[in-house]
């Protein structure tokens, strides 16, 4: 079974590049972020055989979910907090597996609002969780965590002090995910250095390798034993005119 998380930074302007990709890569899930907008081409994919569920928000953030077989959405937004309308959070199931799709804030600059709100929106994520854990429920969470976990998930640590994406703060709130026994699913198969989900348009940080890792997925116990492979497509952030991201795919056995 293949999994995909992809930050596409525009459902519009990569409306081409995901049919692409589905065509090409033919994933089972395919997890997007950053849709941008309250339009939503369901037809399009209906068209390649898949069905979709979209989270949507006027000019920013967005969630979606594709697949080949029926979703059965649980949460639209991230419990804990009824006055967050952002879109950021679905949580479905399909194939009988729970999956979450995230788009975990930015929380720059951290010295405002935006990064308390990273940490609220990461301690309510942790509670969600571990209500799963406790109720002996399977779960791939994937997508964009804005988060760099070590230094070796970017190109030069010492740019990215003080930034919220590799902020103690951060840190210890992943870790703290990681601690109701998950696993970095990309990490559990490739330990190296330079493996990245992202790089800036600036600066020619794609053709100098400048990235960071910060799109993953994390496993419950029950799905990191099913896990076969979790590795970085770079192929698309090469295509014209390309999202900043690029895929992350899981595959597992079934």
């Amino acid at each position: 079974m293949k999994i995909v998380s992809w930050n596409i930074n525009s459902i519009k302007a990569r409306l081409e590049h995901v049919k692409k990709f589905l065509s090409e890569s033919k994933p089972d899930i395919l997890m997007v972020q950053e849709l941008k907008g309250l339009d939503f081409p369901e037809n399009e994919f209906k068209e390649l055989g898949y069905e979709t569920k979209a989270i949507t928000q006027k000019a920013y953030n967005g969630v979606a979910v594709f697949s080949k077989t029926h979703i059965e959405v649980i949460h639209t937004k991230l419990p804990g907090d009824k006055n967050d309308n952002q879109a950021r959070y679905i949580e479905f199931e399909a194939q009988n597996i729970r999956f979450i799709n995230i788009y975990l804030p930015n929380g720059n600059p951290v010295d405002t609002e935006k990064f308390s709100y990273k940490l609220a929106w990461m301690e309510r994520l942790y509670k969600r969780l571990k209500t799963l854990r406790k109720e002996n429920i399977a779960f791939v969470i994937g997508g964009d965590f804005n988060i760099i976990p070590e230094n070796k998930d970017c190109y030069d640590p010492k740019t990215w002090q003080g930034d919220a994406l590799f902020h103690p703060k951060t840190h210890k709130a992943f870790l703290k995910l990681l601690h109701l026994g998950l696993t970095d699913a990309f990490r559990m198969q490739d330990t190296s250095e330079d493996n990245y989900t992202f790089w800036d348009y600036q600066r020619g940080a794609w053709q100098n390798g400048n990235g960071i890792r910060i799109d993953h997925f994390l496993l419950s116990p029950e799905i990191t034993d099913r896990m076969e492979n979790c590795f970085i497509d770079p192929t698309p952030r090469g295509w014209e005119k390309p999202s900043d991201h690029t895929p992350i795919i899981l595959e597992i056995s079934t």
